[in-house]
Formats: C-alpha cells, sequence, structure tokens
C-alpha cells in the first residue's frame, strides 16, 4: 500500500500543529505506523491523499450512524448554507432539534444546545453544583467526559478514592473535589459518597465507549440511581456517545433509569460540532439568563450544525428497522472476527449495544477499566496494522469503540471477516 503522500504530509502537518493531529487519538501512537491523511470519503469509505480506499468503522467516532455524505444530510447543510453560516441569534431550527430530543429521550423538560460533549459535560457539572449546593462529584475510572479539569483525573491508589490530576495542567485544587470509582462496582461507589459527605452529582457513560466498549450492567445503573436518591445527588448520564447510537432512545432502552441530566453530541450533530445537556426544569431554569448559572457560547446553536442534526434525527426516526439492521451487523462482525481469531488461537472478547461494538484481546469478560487493561495491547496494535493494510479501518486505539453504519451490508461485514481471517493467519506465524 502506498502512503508517499499522507507521510509527507502528516510530517508537514507535525511542524505546524503539535503531534500533527487536532486530536491525540489520532496520531497512531499507541497502534505504530503513520496516520492516514483523508481527503475524502462516501457512505461507508474513507480515501485517503494516495487514493487508498478504506472500510470505515470509525464514523467520524460515531456521528455518522448515516454514513458518509448522506444525501439527505448534505442537502439539508446545503440548504442552511445557502441563508447564511451564522447570526448570533436565536432560530427556528434549534427549537424544532430541541424538541425532536425531548420527544426521544424521556426525562428530558428543556435543553442547551453548545458545541462540544465536553462543553456539554462541563455544563452539565456546573448546573449540578448549583442545584445541589455541594462541591464533589464521582466519576469512574475508564470513562472520558472531555477534557475540563474536574474530569481529567484518574483513580488514586484505592478503588474508590479522591482522584489525582491526569493530565498537568489540571491542578490539585480541581482535582480534589472528583472522586473516582470503579466501574459497574455499587460498593465503591458508596465508599466515595461516605467519602465526601458533599457529593453534588455523578456522572457516568451508562454504555461507555471510551474504554472499548464496556455496558453498564443493568443492577449497576439502576443501584446507582438508588444511591443517589438515597445521599441526595444528581445523577448524570453521559450519552454523548450511545445518544441515538446504542439504540434510538440511546441507554434507555436497556435499562430502567431516567437521569436528573444527560448530554448528547456526535449523532445529534450529524457530524458536524453541536452537542447538548438538558433535564428536568426545576434544574434548567437555574441557567442563564432565567436563572444564575452562566453558560455561554458563540456558536451555540449554530444553524448549519442543527440542520444537520435535525435531519440526521428525522430520517432515523423515519426508518423502524434501522437499528434492528445495524445491530444484526455489529453481531455478524463481532462474533465472525471472535471465530476466526479463536481458530487462529486468539481470545477475543467482543460486545454489542445496537449499532455499537467493541472487541478486547482479552483472556477474560471485560467490566471495567482494571479489566479492559489486561487487554494485550500489542497483538491489537499488530491486528490495527495489518487490517489497514488490507482497507479496514478500526478505531487506532485498543480502547475505543466502532460503529456500524447505515450504508454498510452483510457483503462489506462478511469481507472484513475474511480479512480478519488472513490477518490472524499471518500473526500466528510471526
Amino acid at each position: 500500500m502506498n502512503l508517499l503522500n499522507s507521510i509527507n504530509d502528516f510530517n508537514e502537518a507535525k511542524s505546524v500543529i503539535p503531534g500533527g493531529v487536532n486530536s491525540p487519538v489520532r496520531a497512531f501512537q499507541s497502534v505504530g505506523g503513520y496516520p492516514r491523511m483523508i481527503k475524502n470519503a462516501y457512505e461507508c469509505y474513507l480515501i485517503d491523499e494516495d487514493n487508498n480506499k478504506y472500510i470505515d468503522f470509525i464514523q467520524s467516532w460515531g456521528p455518522l450512524i448515516l454514513g458518509h455524505k448522506d444525501f439527505d444530510v448534505i442537502n439539508a447543510i446545503k440548504s442552511a448554507l445557502e441563508r447564511g453560516v451564522g447570526y448570533g441569534a436565536p432560530t427556528v431550527g434549534e427549537t424544532k432539534l430541541a424538541k425532536e430530543i425531548i420527544s426521544i429521550y424521556d426525562g428530558i423538560d428543556k435543553i442547551r444546545l453548545v458545541s462540544s460533549g465536553t462543553e456539554a459535560t462541563m455544563s452539565a457539572l456546573r448546573l449540578a453544583r448549583a442545584f445541589s449546593g455541594k462541591n464533589d462529584i464521582i466519576k469512574f475510572e475508564g470513562c472520558y467526559h472531555g477534557h475540563s479539569d474536574s474530569l481529567l483525573v484518574s483513580a488514586g491508589s484505592g478503588c474508590a478514592t479522591f482522584g489525582s490530576p491526569s493530565s498537568p495542567g489540571v491542578i490539585n485544587d480541581f482535582s480534589k473535589h472528583t472522586l473516582v470509582a470503579r466501574y459497574n462496582d455499587l460498593d465503591s461507589v458508596e465508599s466515595c459518597f461516605k467519602a465526601s459527605g458533599d457529593v453534588a452529582c455523578v456522572i457516568i457513560e451508562p454504555i461507555a465507549g471510551n474504554m472499548g466498549l464496556v455496558p453498564g450492567e443493568k443492577e449497576f445503573i439502576e443501584g446507582l440511581k438508588k444511591i443517589c436518591e438515597k445521599y441526595n445527588a444528581l445523577l448524570i448520564f453521559d450519552e454523548v456517545m450511545s445518544g441515538f447510537r446504542a439504540s434510538f432512545r440511546g441507554s434507555l432502552e436497556f435499562y430502567n433509569v431516567i437521569p436528573d441530566l444527560v448530554t448528547f453530541g456526535k449523532v445529534i450533530g450529524g457530524g458536524l460540532p453541536l452537542a447538548a445537556f438538558g433535564g428536568r426544569s426545576d434544574i434548567m431554569d437555574l441557567l442563564s439568563p432565567v436563572g444564575n448559572v452562566y453558560q455561554a457560547g458563540t456558536l451555540s446553536g449554530n444553524p448549519i450544525a442543527v440542520a444537520a442534526g435535525y435531519a440526521t434525527l428525522i430520517k432515523i426516526k423515519q426508518n423502524k428497522n434501522l437499528y434492528a439492521n445495524l445491530e444484526e451487523l455489529a453481531i455478524l462482525l463481532t462474533e465472525g472476527m471472535k471465530q476466526k481469531a479463536k481458530d487462529y488461537g486468539f481470545s477475543l472478547k467482543t460486545c454489542v449495544r445496537g449499532s455499537m461494538f467493541g472487541f478486547f484481546f482479552n483472556d477474560k469478560e471485560v467490566r471495567n477499566f482494571d479489566d479492559a487493561k489486561l487487554s494485550n495491547t500489542k497483538i491489537f496494535a499488530s491486528f490495527h496494522q495489518k487490517m489497514l493494510e488490507r482497507g479496514v479501518y478500526f478505531a487506532p486505539s485498543a480502547f475505543e469503540s466502532g460503529f456500524i453504519c447505515a450504508a454498510m451490508n452483510k457483503e462489506i461485514i462478511n469481507k472484513v471477516i475474511e480479512d480478519c481471517e488472513v490477518v490472524f493467519s499471518e500473526m500466528k506465524g510471526q
């Protein structure tokens, strides 16, 4: 596979952009080799600067559930673009999108549009602290909620403890208010509440997609809600990734739990920068200009992003069989990969939630980040490189979810499974 243009372009990018990328995982540091510089995409395919074509299981890290350049989404963007790129003033489109989200996801009375998932989770935390009058938050090791200071915190020496900054530049005064619990472990959550006595909220990916795909167990998510009620703390679901992806109703399809606040992103922007946070009126009305909790954004509710998101939601709403079809393809893929891995002596654990899938080179089922870290990342890196050479683009990290899109079909998935067999055979012979 010729990569001359990608290599040259990436090296040029490194001279003006830190690491050559604008989001770290794109640099391929955990899998080796050179990142592909993408110049075009269509349906479920990416085209790089050397005209190599790849089956894309990243789908812009989740948003493109309909695939690249969906006809209706592109037309909605073009129509909005003809009216201008932004106004800094309210539009009817924002109201339409807000109403659509509220009509689908139970428990939301009002919603505020923002531009990124980081902005949504950061704002939800501020709102939860204001509502509760408390200071501390609980998050879970392995869950990613964006790069705001309060959330760039990793676990300390114990399984349930006040965390420590996981990035230089995050001061201890921020991290001391963040406690870190173990995913799918209610005892660790209870320990956090007892250690603090001042917990405002718990934030969680109910279907975690940033340690690989690791869903919350039903008893765990339901128990989490009860613990929050016991200690008078708010429960925040981060559905930036899983919202309208794991199912049309996000995590609500799998758990009988309605959070106090929820954050969305990715799919609701149709591939453009747009996110949101919402919840009950008594919480949301604390936001300025109704209340005193300040939050603002120049590009919040951008009309082009709103048009793309609305067109996406309407189209997936009209396709009654979409999620069943995507899940069928995800199961076909993961079961096929698992069998081919087994045939050549590799232990592969897989998981599917709707159009999301994950796999680990691991001997045990993965329930939390400690389990995920036991996965063989060297085998993953080799697998990733060899699949990429065969035109299959998985996420360049052992701890990220994959995504199926509507442009895929059984023929494409079976071709990928055949590629897996060839790759596992090569790896076995090394």
